[in-house]
This record gives C-alpha cells, sequence and structure tokens, in this order.
C-alpha cells in the first residue's frame, strides 16, 4: 500500500486525545492543556471511557463512536492498552501519535507491540508517529502534543526553523533555549522509536514546506539509508539541513540502542550519507545549538569572508583567531573603504579588520560601520562585538543596527560577552531579531556554519 503524506498531522482540523483525563500529573492532562492553550484552532476531543467530559469538552468512550472521525489521535495510554484502542480507531483517523513508552526500548515484549504497530499501518494505511515520543509542536498551526507543561519549557515562536528530533529530551531542551534566544520555528518533530514515520518521511514534507526555511536534525539510527539520502539530498538542495548524529562510539551507541531501540550502525556510512546529500554534520550540541541560532535568526552567506566591528580591541582579536583557526577568512579592509569608514571617526579608531570602534564609540558610529562594511563585496558576514562599556553606547544601538542591517541581507552575528548588566543588553539584541552568542567562539561556530553552506547555496 502507497504511504500517504504526512502533511495532515501539521495542520490538522480535528485532534482527538485517547486516555484523556484532568488528573494533575497524568500526561494525557498535560496534552490537553498544552493544545487548548497553544492557538490551535482544530476541535479537541477527549476519548476515555472513564469520563463524560475534560476540561469542560465532551469526552467519548472510545474514537470509534466519534461520528465523522478526526483526523489525528494522539495516543496517551500504558503500552498494552495502545493496540486495542489504535485497532479500534483505525477506520475514524488518518494517523496516530503514540506518546507512551513501554515499546521496542523496552525489550522482548515490546518489541512484539511495535510489530503490531507496523501491521497496523501496512493493513490500514493509517500514519504512525511514534510510540516513545513527544509528537508535534506546530507553531505555524497552534498544533502542541507536547506532555511537558509550557511552565517548565517554553515554546518557540513562529519561526521558518524546523526540528525532527527522534529523542523527545533533546526536542524540548532545543526548544526551550531557542526560546529563550528569541529564535523561531515552523515545525518541530519527536518521532520517537519510529514504527512507521520517520526522518526520511519528515524531510520529504519538509523539503516541500514553505514555512520552514531551514531544518534541524537530530538522529539517533537511520533504518533504510537509501531514501534517506535521496530526501535528505532534496531537501539540501533547497534549504540548509543539518544534523547531529549521537551514538557514534562505544558507549554512545550502547544508549541510543536502550534509549529508542535504535540500532546505532557504523559512524562513518553515516558521515558518507551526510556528505553525500549535502547535510551538514554537527559535532555535539552546542554546534547544534549554534546552527540554529545562524540559520533561524540570520540571513544565509554568499561565502566566508568575516568583518568584525567591536569596542574592545582585545576581543576583536580573540573573535579574529578564532575564525582564522575555524577556516573562515578575515581580509583587511580595502583601501577605498577603509577612508569610507574612517570618514567622521577620531584618528586613533583602528580601521582595519577588527574594526575597533574603541571606548569613544556611539550608537551611530556603529552602524555606520556595520552598514559601510556589509554593502561592500568584500565580505559575507559581521560579527558585531558590542561590549557596553562606553559611555556613548544607548540602548537604541540593536535597533539602530537592525535597522541600517535590513535591507543587506547578509548574516549578523552578535558577540555579547560579560555579566548580568551585558546579559541584560544581549536581550535588547534579541528582540531585535539578531542570533547573540555569549562567547567569541559560539559566535565564530555559527559564523563557519553558514559558511559551509554557501557553496552549496551557489550551486
Amino acid at each position: 500500500m502507497l504511504k500517504k503524506s504526512i502533511e495532515f498531522f501539521f495542520e490538522p482540523r480535528s485532534v482527538a486525545v485517547v486516555g484523556a483525563s484532568e488528573a494533575p500529573g497524568k500526561l494525557s492532562a498535560v496534552i490537553m492543556d498544552s493544545l487548548l492553550s497553544s492557538g490551535f484552532t482544530g476541535k479537541v476531543i477527549p476519548v476515555n471511557p472513564k469520563y463524560s467530559s475534560v476540561k469542560g469538552l465532551k469526552c467519548f468512550p472510545s474514537v470509534s463512536e466519534i461520528e465523522n472521525g478526526v483526523d489525528i489521535a494522539v495516543y496517551a495510554l500504558p503500552a498494552s492498552l495502545t493496540l486495542r484502542a489504535l485497532r479500534d480507531a483505525e477506520s475514524k483517523i488518518k494517523g496516530a501519535i503514540i506518546v507512551s513508552g513501554g515499546f521496542g526500548e523496552a525489550g522482548d515484549a515490546g518489541k512484539g507491540l511495535e510489530r503490531e504497530i507496523k501491521d497496523i499501518v501496512r493493513e490500514t494505511g493509517i500514519r504512525v508517529i511514534g510510540p516513545n515520543c513527544m509528537g508535534i509542536f506546530d507553531a505555524v498551526s497552534g498544533l502542541d502534543t507536547f506532555f511537558i507543561p509550557r511552565t517548565r519549557i517554553a515554546r518557540p515562536r513562529r519561526g521558518s526553523l524546523s526540528i525532527i528530533s527522534q529523542s523527545g529530551s533533546f526536542a524540548i531542551t532545543a526548544m526551550d533555549e531557542l526560546a529563550s534566544a528569541g529564535v523561531g520555528v515552523a515545525r518541530v518533530v519527536s518521532y520517537g522509536n519510529k514504527t512507521d514515520v520517520s526522518e526520511t518521511d519528515c524531510l520529504r514534507f519538509l523539503s516541500e514546506d514553505p514555512h520552514t526555511k531551514a531544518v534541524a536534525v537530530y538522529i539517533e539510527a537511520i533504518e533504510d539509508g537509501r531514501s534517506f539520502i535521496e530526501a535528505a539530498t532534496a531537501c539540501a538542495s533547497k534549504k540548509p539541513v543539518f544534523a547531529i548524529k549521537v551514538g557514534r562510539r562505544g558507549a554512545g551507541s550502547a544508549a541510543a540502542l536502550s534509549h529508542t531501540g535504535a540500532i546505532a550502525g557504523n559512524y562513518e556510512a553515516y558521515r558518507a550519507a551526510f556528505r553525500k546529500s549535502g547535510v551538514m554534520e554537527l559535532d555535539g550540541y552546542d554546534e547544534f545549538i549554534a546552527a540554529c541560532k545562524a540559520f533561524g535568526s540570520a540571513a544565509e552567506a554568499k561565502g566566508p569572508r568575516v568583518v568584525i566591528i567591536t569596542d574592545g580591541g582585545g576581543m576583536g582579536v580573540s573573535i579574529a583567531d578564532a575564525c582564522v583557526e575555524a577556516g573562515l577568512e578575515v581580509p583587511p579592509l580595502p583601501e577605498d573603504l577603509k577612508e569610507m569608514v574612517r570618514e567622521g571617526l577620531p584618528s586613533y579608531f583602528s580601521i582595519n579588520n577588527p574594526i575597533d570602534l574603541t571606548g569613544s564609540v556611539t550608537d551611530e558610529m556603529y552602524a555606520d560601520a556595520l552598514d559601510k562594511t556589509l554593502s561592500d563585496d568584500s565580505f559575507d558576514i559581521a560579527i558585531v562585538a558590542a561590549l557596553w562599556g562606553p559611555p556613548g553606547l544607548t540602548d537604541e544601538l540593536p535597533a539602530l543596527l537592525s535597522e541600517r542591517a535590513q535591507g543587506i541581507k547578509k548574516p549578523v552575528l552578535v558577540c555579547s560577552p560579560g555579566g548580568a548588566f551585558t546579559r541584560s543588553k544581549a536581550e535588547l539584541f534579541i528582540k531585535c531579531g539578531f542570533p547573540v552568542f555569549q562567547t567569541p567562539e559560539a559566535a565564530v561556530k555559527a559564523a563557519s556554519i553558514l559558511a559551509r553552506r554557501a557553496p552549496r547555496r551557489k550551486g
């Protein structure tokens, strides 16, 4: 049977929560809260034979008794009850999200249950996300099946970055950090044990999704390498795709097996698959977040040439060193550009690269330097390291830089190291849509990732 597209999962008209409850601490109660407080405009239908209503909504004994059926059903039941409930609903749903654990990751009995889910998928054509997953957070439609309260894990604003993750905990940790960094998302999928829907299905969908401009992927294992390469190649030819592969060695590989029942496989084979398909491989969580910030908040880069603008010479040199070590270029300003930038500035300002505007800097000086250098064809990326010590800097600086950078379509990364005062000022940059990094190394990491995409973009 030809598998249906998974598009309906992301913008459903109706969602049933099977096992719905109001009991504090129940996963299904949190899922109900998530759906009802997320701005989702479709119907939310609780299902539980124990109740006549949940959260003020009519509660049905089973999905089969919902007259017109639903687009998707979210199952928050013990593994032993999930199969029967899924069988009962199979003619009434297009797809299921099974958040419950106790399946393939839990030994032979759980693996047997997963085989039965696969049988249902094969016989009926319904699509299944999970089990052992969070499901979907969709900032486009407002769908939110995540069973972690919003008071504990913040949901990012709507943006153009989509995340697909085999691990639910990795997905929510990244979401929480991106929310605090002001980075928006379009779709986030936690697909768990992937008895049916996998990273390959998600890549196929996101490749054609107009709301997604970049895709971040967390992978423990890939079962069908050929299909993955085909889907990833198609997606990466249209938009940036970057991935972190865990379970690469020894203990990590064993942990991946027990976590989602994944077989991690030969790491070198994954690296080859990423290279062949144009997926940028990332090394660890820090790089993953740096890439999410860069592609989620900044324009794409056309090349590796970086201009550094700061009010602290030492910080500028530190960033320049990190750039060179990362394989980026820090070329000197051409003479005509140097004269243009110097115009109206004190003679003791260092107009090289880095550009050191010193402690005498003002908002306008920063904005002029950024405007003139990024408008020149000599540079592809700007790193701005505003240290906030100079008295001539005001809270208007981020908005002024944003205004000047608006029409240039080149990435501007902000490096904002320091303590509580500097962090409070970094928030102003975040509110203006800049990706902000606390260390030179993190900012350079992001610049390097943007530059890695550039050859693919040209091609």
